[in-house]
């Protein structure tokens, strides 16, 4: 029987960095089947973005695993931790959010979790419900069980006090609030990814001083965004999001290096890795991009969306012909000079595919805008407005100026 709940935990740890104690999971498994009682797998959110990226989708796939053995996930929403500033990783503290941003995030966050996981063993939880709860004499109690040459121990905390930056009280509040998080919900086991490792430790520590068994730590890669240098972050924009169209998502894939191919199919995907696969990856990458393009489309979306995801990128990128389907943007006549003309500059903005003249000034420095299929290089030219006028931003991006 021990054999069996080893093997289960192999299974779970298969794509992790971190799995402390093993000992702990495995026992954890066993008491869950003989009581009959699920394990409850927390994993906090992070609620600065509106959407889900594929590297929220790894810690996410490894509490589906644990769904799929009949535990419970519980979603623990940082809307009160978020407010105090988590500085994990960063040389300084967070910006700080309001409860009305916090909350407009999630609204579309809901949705696209249960892309992933099963809405009937899924948990939504608030830390504001509990933490913001809490008195004062309530949080001295919990700053009394931790000591700051433990703190000290982060390694974020560590390079700032030695480079004699200021490091706030506030700030050793932070994995105190997210472990009592753990404290609150009686967390079996927490995921996280690799750079939370810390403040997941600390959970165990705390639940011990209030007299609850440590949960297990489970931390997870961060994947690396399509630059193939930073972790995936919509703030750095080197993203895929699992909500995007099928032809976004399909493109951003066939643009990663080729290093990341391998990661990308194990922690993304359930594709084994056969003989085929492999010799793709070595002999034939741009083969391997294609297969792990269509898989992701497929889960996200569907088989039949991904097949035309694929033909629409050959049709544009293979054979260059015009994309199936191009939005329409009608053209301010404020615009256009008097001899019939407009400035690149006013047509990126009217077309909707840059924030700023100033983007579109550095796209047309990086030579990254067509208009009517030919390249831009003069952030000077005033373009002939013979309507429709196709604007092409990027690779993917298309606009008919009308």
């Amino acid at each position: 029987m021990s054999d069996r709940f080893a093997s289960l935990a192999d299974d779970l740890a298969h794509g992790t960095e971190h799995l402390i104690p093993r000992e702990g999971l495995i026992g954890k498994l066993r008491r869950s089947e003989e009581t009959g009682k699920p394990l409850r797998i927390k994993l906090g959110i992070d609620p600065s973005a509106p959407h889900l990226t594929l590297g929220h989708s790894v810690p996410l796939r490894k509490m589906r695993q644990f769904q799929d053995l009949g535990h419970v996930g519980v979603l623990v929403v940082g809307d009160f931790t978020r407010r105090i500033g988590d500085p994990s990783g960063q040389s300084s503290t967070r910006a700080l959010m309001t409860a009305e941003e916090i909350e407009r995030n999630m609204e579309t966050y809901r949705d696209q979790v249960f892309m992933i996981l099963d809405p009937d063993r899924t948990e939504f939880r608030y830390n504001s419900e509990w933490l913001g709860k809490l008195s004062f004499a309530d949080v001295v109690h919990l700053t009394a069980k931790y000591t700051v040459a433990r703190m000290l121990e982060r390694d974020d905390f560590s390079v700032r006090y030695a480079d004699g930056q200021p490091i706030s009280v506030l700030e050793f509040l932070y994995p105190l609030a997210q472990a009592y998080d753990s404290v609150a919900i009686e967390a079996d086991v927490e995921l996280g990814g690799s750079d939370q490792l810390f403040n997941l430790l600390v959970g165990r520590d705390i639940q011990r001083e209030y007299g609850q068994e440590p949960q297990v730590v489970m931390t997870v890669p961060l994947l690396i965004g399509l630059d193939g240098e930073r972790a995936m972050s919509q703030t750095t924009g080197n993203y895929v999001g699992i909500s995007e169209e099928p032809n976004e998502i399909y493109g951003k894939l066939l643009s990663i290096p080729d290093a990341l191919i391998r990661p990308y199919f194990d922690w993304l995907t359930d594709a084994e890795f056969d003989e085929d696969l492999e010799r793709s990856i070595a002999d034939a990458p741009r083969d391997a991009k294609r297969r792990l393009a269509r898989e992701i489309v497929a889960m996200y979306h569907s088989p039949d969306a991904a097949g035309l995801a694929e033909n629409e990128f050959d049709r544009i990128h293979v054979h260059h012909e015009r994309p199936t389907d191009v939005p329409q943007v009608e053209l301010d006549r404020s615009l256009l000079k008097g001899d019939g003309t407009v400035w690149i500059i006013d047509l990126l903005q009217a077309s909707g595919l840059v924030t700023s003249r100033g983007e579109a000034k550095r796209l047309i420095q990086q030579g990254g805008v067509q208009v009517n299929e030919e390249k831009v290089d003069s952030q000077d030219l005033d373009v002939p407005f013979d309507p429709p006028v196709l604007v092409q931003v990027g690779k993917r991006s298309f606009v008919e100026l009308v």
